[in-house]
């Protein structure tokens, strides 16, 4: 695997930082915030909580199941 697909993949990876039913926070390496899958209420519930919360980050979407 060369260096430029390591970092792609490391990239790809990132840590939960909290879950909602099935939607999930997902924090990068390169600290961006990504909310990955869920219903509409799971989605719904997370955003409340980020806008209450994380109101200073800025969080990116996904839906569909992942990981």
């Amino acid at each position: 695997m060369s260096i430029r697909n390591l970092f792609r993949h490391l990239l790809g990876q990132g840590e939960v930082v909290a879950s909602w039913g099935q939607a999930k926070l997902v924090k990068h390496l390169n600290g961006k915030l990504e909310l990955r899958g869920g219903s509409k209420v799971d989605r719904g519930e997370a955003k409340e909580w980020i806008s209450l919360f994380w109101h200073e980050a800025v969080v990116g979407d996904r839906v569909g199941r992942w990981g």
